[in-house]
Order: structure tokens, then sequence, then C-alpha cells
């Protein structure tokens, strides 16, 4: 049934993600009132008229293409944590994250995104990140290859002996004892950065512009649309357990993301301290 669905209805996901972000966002890009902006566990951790209304319009238009299937959204899910749960259930979930990068979007800066991927039991089907103000958008189907406004896209491998540009956990967001595991990354060879916006940072992985990523926390939201989009670009995960990350179970964290398997590897045994 999905196969069949996303075989006739891949363009008119992406025109519903396009839609939610001219009418919801871009009209808001750099437009923000002070009254428009909340916290949500901190002064870091902020939500937009923009966050909220994109996400309503995703869940309607996304529900109307594919009957039966459900929406958990960043939003949504921040409101009623049992929402989180429909990721086990057996119905398509829609998982969403309207504005990935909200620090961004309300400095003013171009580097935000939407996220969406399809998923069922688990499995990540298809993947949209849209970044309207840089005007691309990547898209992934499980088995099909990753794309970025229509040409497809390959990770590769780091360049031999080349240090490894990492981003990681940003430190706004992150625990003293996180800190103190991705503290493992700061070694030779190993060249890390804060983390923008997840879903652009693992853009820059498919593409082969950054060669992994290191992460702490586990939303799916963040997650999903990345890391099928990597994977269909020739990239790899694991967590620290040496078990794939996975959006329908509890995943030993941190995991790591790279451009290739032997990168993903380098990285996760660092951050479970078993390789300098």
């Amino acid at each position: 049934m999905i196969e069949e669905f996303l075989a006739r209805n891949l363009s008119d996901v992406e025109e519903a993600v396009r839609k939610a972000a001219a009418v919801e966002i871009m009209p808001r890009f750099r437009q923000l009132s002070e009254h428009e902006v909340d916290e949500k566990s901190g002064p870091h951790d902020l939500v937009t008229i923009a966050d909220r209304r994109a996400e309503e319009h995703l869940t309607a238009a996304l529900t109307l293409l594919l009957p039966g299937s459900v929406v958990v959204g960043e939003e949504a899910v921040h409101a009623d944590p049992t929402v989180y749960g429909a990721l086990r259930d057996d119905a398509p979930v829609w998982i969403v994250d309207p504005v990935d990068g909200t620090r961004q979007f309300v400095g003013g800066e171009p580097a935000f995104c939407t996220l969406v991927a399809l998923a069922q039991r688990g499995e990540i089907l298809a993947s949209w990140t849209y970044a309207p103000a840089l005007e691309e958008i990547a898209t992934a189907v499980r088995g099909q290859g990753a794309y970025v406004n229509g040409e497809r896209i390959h990770s590769g491998s780091p360049e031999p002996g080349a240090d490894l540009r990492v981003a990681m956990a940003h430190p706004l967001y992150t625990s003293e004892e996180d800190k103190r595991i991705l503290g493992r990354l700061d070694v030779p060879g190993i060249a890390a950065r804060p983390c923008g916006s997840a879903g652009l940072e693992y853009l820059r992985v498919a593409r082969g512009e950054m060669d992994g990523l290191a992460f702490t926390w586990p939303s799916a939201w963040d997650h999903a649309a990345g890391l099928l989009l990597v994977a269909e670009a020739g990239g790899a995960q694991s967590t620290v357990a040496g078990e794939p990350f996975r959006v329908d179970r509890d995943n030993a964290l941190p995991f790591a993301v790279g451009r290739d398997e032997a990168t993903a590897l380098r990285i996760r045994d660092l951050l479970r301290g078993d390789a300098a």
C-alpha cells in the first residue's frame, strides 16, 4: 500500500511541504513580532507561530493525501507526549519538524528547513528536507537514492589522511555528561564543531560536505528524514550499542552518522571510548 502511494504521490507530498513553507513560514521569516516567539524548555528552546501553523498545515495536508495515516510532529508531541507512541503502531506515520533550526529562523538566518518523513513500523520509507530560504529540497525514497533539486547525490568517502569534519550536538542543548562524552571527539584527526539545523547537517553529510555527525538526543523529527537521506546517498549510522538508530524504540545514545560506514564506526568508537 505504501509503495503504491509513494509511486503515485511523491510530487504531491513535495507540493504540500512547499506550500506549508510558502504560506506559514516564509511570510514570517525576518518578520516575527516578539509575541510570536515563545520558550519551551528554556531560552534556547524556541517555538514560533510559524512552527505551530506549519505543523497544523502539514498535518491536515499529509493525512488527506494518505487516509489512515497519522502525524508525529514536534509541536504536537510537546503538547501531548503520548502522541510519540504512534511510531510503534501499525498505521503509516508522517514524522514532521515544521521548522528545524528555529533558533536560526528567529535570528533571521536562512539555515533552517522543514523536515518530513514517512515511516511504518519503524522503517523510514521516504523523506523530504526543504530549505525554503536556500531554495533547496532534498528527497529520498528507500532503495531509490537521494536527490537535491532533482539531481542525485552521493556521500562518497573522506579524503585519505584528512581530518574528519564532524558536527556534534550543540552545547546549548547538551547535558554535562553528554559534553563529557562528546569531548572524546577532541582528538587528532577530528575537526569537530557544534551542530546547526540537524536536517541541514544531514544534508551536508549526504553531499559529502561534512564527514560525520554525533547526536545525543533521540527526537524522531530531527533525525528521520536525514537518516534516510544519508543512507540513500551511501552513508551509514550506528548507536554506541552497535545497533542502528530507529525511530520506534529507545536507542542507546549518543549515535554516530558518517558519509561511509568506516567513518560512522570511527566516530561511534570514539564516542564510546573504544578508539583514539
